[in-house]
């Protein structure tokens, strides 16, 4: 929009706002007229539409601040400032002060304006109030978010989002992960003149699950075992995400910290389909019966004598 036509327009009081209105209160305000004059709202409405056209001329040259602070100026300007006459009376005419900024004057040369090839003198007067010819301006982006359980975020969803054009149904992929941004194009705030509607930007948060863990496209948990499945070796049941336990054989002499592998149990997506990790973690009986504590004091007086700190503290003498 050229900036000579701001003298004729108050974008404050279409809006209906003060001038020393806050961001915060001119988004508030845009929105709501916004929804009650918007065209999908009121279909074949003539009045209505070009109220929205209006209000959304008005909100994007408020809401941006060096846009706001052009149109500040040239009010001012206009509403008592430096005006513009036409001579007498001793003040500077129009031609004085043009050609003053030209390097003209009384007495001094004469420039004269062609469109052909150069810069046209809709373009020079234009850029002076830093106007310049625009071409449709691409709406606001609109950043939302959505929470999603553990179990939803690995399989996938379709959310709903309230948007200025209304609900706005969005798929999650699946797998998608705790802080993941995407962008459903086309549906922001609408362009003031025009152009291309901005994008939503959706920020997924994903819950903590109670027993797994994201690994990439992999899923983790620990597996307590017992002394003597561990010791011993045998079969133990591992929970999967959604579905039915699967069986594990522990290897006899499994240590904590063990990491064991069921294959296909993890992540499915677009990249692929991971793992479930089952991190062996040997549990301590904290209450024994006599009978176990005198089977266990057997077994120390015959288990090999080996002390397994002893390259710790090997590595710790350097």
């Amino acid at each position: 929009m050229a900036s000579q036509d701001w003298l004729e327009k108050d974008f404050y009081q279409i809006l209906g706002v003060s001038k020393d209105a806050s961001d915060a209160e001119l988004k508030k305000t845009y929105r709501r007229l916004a929804r009650k004059y918007h065209p999908d709202s009121k279909p074949g409405d003539t009045v209505a539409e070009a109220k929205f056209k209006e209000i959304s001329e008005a909100y994007s040259v408020l809401s941006d601040k060096e846009q706001r602070a052009e149109y500040d100026q040239i009010r001012a300007m206009g509403a008592g400032g430096a005006r513009f006459t036409a001579g007498g009376g001793g003040a500077q005419g129009f031609e004085d002060v043009f050609g003053g900024m030209f390097g003209g004057g009384r007495g001094g040369p004469h420039f004269s304006y062609q469109q052909t090839g150069g810069q046209g003198f809709e373009d020079i007067f234009g850029g002076m109030f830093g106007g310049a010819s625009r071409g449709p301006q691409p709406g606001r982006d609109i950043n939302a978010s959505t929470t999603l359980d553990f179990e939803t975020a690995v399989r996938g969803d379709t959310v709903t989002l309230q948007a200025p054009n209304g609900p706005v149904k969005v798929k999650i992929p699946a797998g998608v992960s705790d802080g993941q941004k995407i962008k459903v194009r086309g549906k922001g705030e609408p362009s003031p003149n025009g152009g291309p509607a901005g994008d939503i930007i959706l920020t997924v948060n994903v819950r903590k699950h109670p027993v797994f863990e994201r690994d990439g496209q992999n899923l983790r948990l620990r597996l307590p075992v017992t002394f003597s499945e561990a010791a011993l070796g045998g079969t133990v049941e591992v929970p999967t995400l959604g579905g039915s336990p699967v069986r594990l054989r522990v290897q006899p002499g499994t240590p904590s910290g063990r990491v064991l592998r069921v294959k296909g149990r993890g992540v499915k997506s677009s990249k692929g389909t991971g793992d479930l990790l089952a991190e062996v973690q040997v549990v301590v009986p904290s209450h024994l019966s006599d009978s176990a504590r005198e089977a266990l004091e057997a077994f120390r007086a015959v288990e090999p004598q080996e002390n397994p700190r002893e390259d710790l503290l090997a590595r710790a003498r350097g």
